[in-house]
């Protein structure tokens, strides 16, 4: 008995140290991959800017001044002026808040939709399956952002329908990825294992299968990231998302476009380069993520 229990005991205490030990390796092996640190800093920089706005803009992001319109960058003013003499570095700061946190919020709805309709899809099959992937096929005939347009069109410009459009255009990409995963799970021991002894298929689900395909879903949700924050931008540039005078980027090169002929590069250049930056950084650290999380890409190197 007191052998059982030790070596009960010893388990206990090995889950956690285990589990640290992942976490370990895992923050170790990122760090050694350059330009996921990049990435990841670029992601923590906007943000902070986000979060900080109201204390890092220098300027009124709204407030207008004829007097200083169309300003190139200066010492009062860093990134120059645009045609209504709104500070752009103060707008492109508060745009932040708006790219970044519409981002997250469209990539929660793609996952939290797409991943359990794929997992049932994989996991019955059958007619249910066919009907929800067949569905899934209908949305990925159609380009992502001329899915997008119809669907903020046709609930109006605005913020919710730009989030709602981005949303439900990544919903395929996450229910095919779990489809995929799930189809390949649910013939392995331990799930077989789980069915004989009555366990809830529910619990299988998500208690043995999603755990074991949450690797790929977070790679690809880091990679979406920068494909929401681009189609928001593309939204808003086409008059179908932030409607001005909103602090957003795409909002802001739409505004500026009919200044690059006469030489105010500065109004469009900025803001194009926070979307840049912004994509980069997402897309890195999605890139990283995949070879920390991948045992075969780790073991090729």
């Amino acid at each position: 008995m007191s052998s059982a229990s030790d070596a009960a005991v010893k388990t206990a205490v090995g889950q956690p140290q285990a589990s640290a030990g992942k976490r370990t390796t895992f923050w170790r092996l990122l760090v050694r991959n350059k330009l996921a640190v990049i990435g990841l800093i670029f992601i923590l920089g906007w943000m902070l800017t986000a979060i900080l706005s109201a204390w890092i803009a220098p300027h009124d992001p709204y407030g207008t001044d004829p007097v200083n319109k169309l300003l190139p960058p200066s010492a009062g003013h860093w990134f120059g002026t645009d045609n209504y003499g709104r500070d752009i570095f103060s707008r492109v700061v508060y745009g932040a808040r708006i790219s970044i946190w519409t981002g997250m919020i469209a990539v929660s709805i793609s996952f939290v939709i797409g991943v359990p309709l794929g997992a049932i899809a994989g996991y019955y099959g059958g007619r249910t399956g066919s009907i929800i992937m067949r569905c899934m096929d209908i949305l990925l005939a159609f380009p992502s952002l001329v899915l997008a347009m119809a669907i903020a069109a046709a609930m109006g410009p605005g913020l919710l329908s730009a989030l709602i459009a981005v949303g439900i255009v990544g919903i395929p990409e996450f229910a095919r990825l779990i489809h995929g995963q799930t189809i390949s799970l649910r013939e392995k021991e331990f799930v077989e294992a789980s069915r004989a002894i009555g366990v809830k298929d529910s619990t299988i689900l998500f208690r043995h299968i999603f755990p074991n395909a949450l690797a790929p879903l977070l790679v690809n949700a880091t990679l979406g990231m920068g494909f929401a924050i681009l189609t928001s931008a593309s939204l808003s540039f086409l008059g179908l998302g932030v409607k001005p005078p909103t602090a957003e980027w795409g909002a802001m090169i739409s505004e500026g476009r009919a200044y690059i002929i006469s030489g105010e590069w500065w109004i469009v250049t900025f803001p194009g380069l926070a979307i840049a930056t912004a994509i980069l950084g997402f897309n890195l650290l999605g890139d990283g993520l995949r070879d920390v999380l991948d045992p075969r890409l780790r073991s090729s190197k």
